[in-house]
């Protein structure tokens, strides 16, 4: 692997291109080229030269000396951390990839990685410190990865963590096409006595909502079902979203919760946050409970977004399917005492979010663990 290390950025930036050196730089004996097989060390480094102001504009405290190498360095004193651990969290976007591919939309899809990421530490009380990401390709565009990478930049501002590096791997063979793939990295930490754990809920706490601004990125192998089954394509008007086509609204980026959830967590009310992903509220606030609480929910105490009645409608999916599959309108639950709701939901709601009161918790008894509109 060749390092490319920022040396003039404020901030650690590395950003590494996968490449055999001696094969690349060394053509062999009937005169091939590394770029004749696929890899192009020039777009490469034209990609790192692109992206090195993307990543320092997301510099934060902790992050911000010259420093270059195999790795990116983050310091946890310059941070403020007096007794830390360390929370790290991977994901990636899922075959919501298809829909921007397909649709030649490339611009958000960066934050979808980074979010799915940052939101997960959040859920343990976690500040997220910084990100890496890697983008694989078949062959590698240097402006869609450009773009791709800006919606990481964006991602990480939103999240107040530092882009202090990734990798950018061109694999023909593997991939084909125009196809690449994303991961993401996210490292956070938390001071030893406030990681939440779910321990600290008790019977009859309220669980409050937030809004989630669509799909984000759960469920996705469905909805490319239910628009392939209708022959629609990605540039058609969505009748859920006006003005938009079908590709521009499904890729509304998952919203980051991390900024306005940490303010909630500084008052000392909140006993859990749960991620609202795949699975939906029926899977994750479950992993959130002690053993012997169930989440008793109001499912007409929000709203669902247009978005999803349309896939209902369309793909005759029914309720519970609906449920377990997607967000249904609430990325991010909040579960805190009664005493406590109206601090927090200000607080909430003055860092930008749409909170809605959505349920209690109860005994579990021998009913299910997430119980819609008082059902067993």
């Amino acid at each position: 692997m060749q390092t490319v290390p920022d040396q003039v950025s404020s901030a650690p930036v590395v950003y590494l291109f996968t490449q055999e050196d001696a094969i690349a730089r060394q053509p062999s004996k009937n005169g091939l080229s590394y770029r004749d097989a696929g890899v192009d060390i020039d777009a490469g480094n034209a990609l790192v030269e692109a992206i090195k102001p993307l990543a320092r504009s997301t510099m934060r405290p902790g992050a911000d000396a010259t420093l270059g190498g195999f790795g990116g360095l983050f310091d946890l004193k310059g941070a403020g951390f007096n007794d830390p651990v360390l929370v790290a969290a991977t994901d990636g976007v899922g075959t919501k990839l298809r829909v921007a591919l397909e649709a030649g939309l490339h611009d958000t899809v960066g934050i979808d990685l980074v979010a799915m990421c940052v939101n997960d530490l959040v859920v343990q009380g976690a500040e997220p410190l910084f990100f890496l990401d890697y983008f694989a390709c078949a062959r590698l565009d240097p402006a869609i990865a450009e773009t791709v990478v800006a919606g990481i930049a964006n991602g990480c501002k939103q999240a107040g963590c530092a882009l202090i590096g990734g990798e950018t791997a061109e694999m023909p063979g593997m991939y084909t096409g125009s196809d690449y793939d994303l991961a993401g990295f996210a490292v956070g930490a938390a001071e030893r006595h406030n990681i939440l754990t779910g321990n600290a809920v008790v019977e009859g706490d309220v669980i409050l909502g937030l809004a989630s601004s669509g799909l984000h990125s759960n469920g996705f192998s469905l909805v490319r079902r239910v628009i392939e089954d209708a022959n629609i394509r990605y540039s058609e008007d969505a009748p859920f979203s006006d003005g938009k086509s079908f590709g521009s609204a499904l890729l509304t980026p998952t919203r980051i919760y991390a900024r306005s959830c940490l303010a909630a967590l500084e008052t000392g009310s909140v006993h859990a946050f749960a991620h609202i992903t795949g699975g939906g509220l029926t899977e994750n606030l479950p992993r959130v409970l002690p053993d012997g609480l169930a989440a008793s929910l109001d499912s007409g105490s929000w709203p669902v977004p247009p978005v999803f009645e349309w896939l209902a409608k369309q793909g005759g999916i029914e309720t519970a399917e609906m449920q377990r599959t997607f967000n249904c309108g609430i990325g991010m639950a909040v579960i805190i005492a009664q005493e406590s709701v109206s601090m927090v939901t200000n607080i909430l709601e003055t860092h930008g979010e749409t909170v809605h009161e959505i349920g209690r918790t109860i005994a579990s008894g021998t009913g299910p663990a997430v119980r819609f509109d008082g059902s067993d």
